[in-house]
């Protein structure tokens, strides 16, 4: 599945690509076909792990981030501007940015290495730049060069998902970290080489979904959203968003409800969902998921007995391997369901 997922997100990446502006591909293909190539496959693995990511943030939400939002660009049947296409937009951005600007710093391109252009440079009091910074100018220019192409519309939803994708990699530059050697006498500290580092990719993830709680709602003329690409020439982003809002997600249309299948909105519904309930180690929020997921939308929790295989009684044999026992217990699991009688009704309806 995961193969599958990477061949498609490289085939789509090269097509769109291609497909883009004369002068993107012309400038960009100044670096050679192999190098093309090596781009291509960390885009596609930064893209999966944006997409991992937003599984993880979204796993207890109504909206889980299914696998039909994997279509970075606005394919006419996918034109939504919702909050959750704020996000999908922006997570992907970032985890492109972020896996070739890791790649850049780890010395896998040929023409790209460390960030050293503030290296000898005073920081601060008692510090100065110096080491092996993350390169994340070379990062976000081939993040932007890759991902913006695949926009192929220039209406308002357009412009939104464009900005979104800037917000992403804005994220990115936003959750980055200084991290710092001590120099001196005896461990003395007294001045200290900092560099800047990429910040884990979870740290970014939680970082846009509480950029998504509180994203902004553009309010747009209707009749012009509608119209799609006759919005041409007749809005742009300076029109809508204020400059502080560079680095806020942005939508422009209310989310549908994620409670009830929609099938031609690609909703899935929550029915057969599984909760969290009585859990450990868990936050509140995905405490209350039962609650959210499944009585909020009318559905049941029904607890379910199942055997789960697990490793225990681990032991270290000389030399060197770890042998394991095979232990089964039982465990409770909670699923939304639909009672009896809603059941019938709903299929007397369908059956209509």
């Amino acid at each position: 599945m995961g193969d599958l997922f990477m061949l498609r997100v490289a085939v789509g990446i090269y097509y769109a690509t291609f497909s883009a502006s004369a002068w993107s591909v012309n400038n960009f293909l100044i670096t050679g076909p192999k190098a093309y190539l090596t781009y291509a496959t960390s885009v596609a693995l930064g893209a999966q792990s944006g997409i991992e990511e937003c599984k993880f943030q979204f796993a207890w939400e109504r909206w889980n981030c299914p696998e039909n939002v994997l279509q970075l660009s606005t394919h006419n049947r996918l034109r939504s501007a919702t909050r959750e296409t704020s996000f999908i937009h922006a997570i992907s951005s970032a985890g492109v940015m972020y896996t070739i600007t890791k790649n850049c710093s780890m010395g896998d391109f040929e023409n790209c290495g460390c960030d050293e252009s503030k290296n000898g440079k005073t920081g601060g009091h008692g510090w100065i730049w110096g080491g092996c910074s993350d390169n994340v100018e070379f990062g976000e220019r081939i993040s932007k060069l890759f991902v913006d192409s695949l926009e192929k519309g220039k209406d308002a939803r357009a412009l939104m998902n464009l900005h979104n994708n800037r917000a992403g990699r804005l994220a990115v530059r936003a959750t980055m970290k200084r991290t710092c050697k001590c120099h001196g006498i005896s461990g003395s500290c007294s001045i200290q080489t900092c560099w800047l580092q990429l910040a884990n990719f979870r740290e970014m993830g939680d970082y846009l979904k509480a950029k998504y709680d509180r994203a902004l709602k553009i309010e747009m003329d209707k009749r012009r959203l509608r119209s799609g690409n006759s919005a041409e020439g007749h809005w742009t982003p300076t029109e809508a968003f204020l400059p502080s809002a560079e680095a806020e997600l942005i939508f422009l249309e209310e989310s549908p409800d994620y409670c009830t299948r929609n099938s031609s909105l690609g909703i899935y519904g929550t029915e057969g969902r599984e909760c969290l309930q009585n859990s450990h180690n868990t936050s509140r929020w995905e405490r209350h998921s039962c609650g959210r997921l499944c009585t909020e939308c009318g559905l049941r929790v029904e607890e379910r007995r199942t055997e789960a295989i697990s490793s225990c009684n681990c032991k270290f044999q000389w030399c060197c391997t770890v042998k394991c026992d095979q232990c089964r217990h039982v465990v409770n699991k909670y699923y939304c369901t639909r009672s009896s009688s809603s059941a019938w009704s709903w299929d007397k309806s369908d059956k209509r």
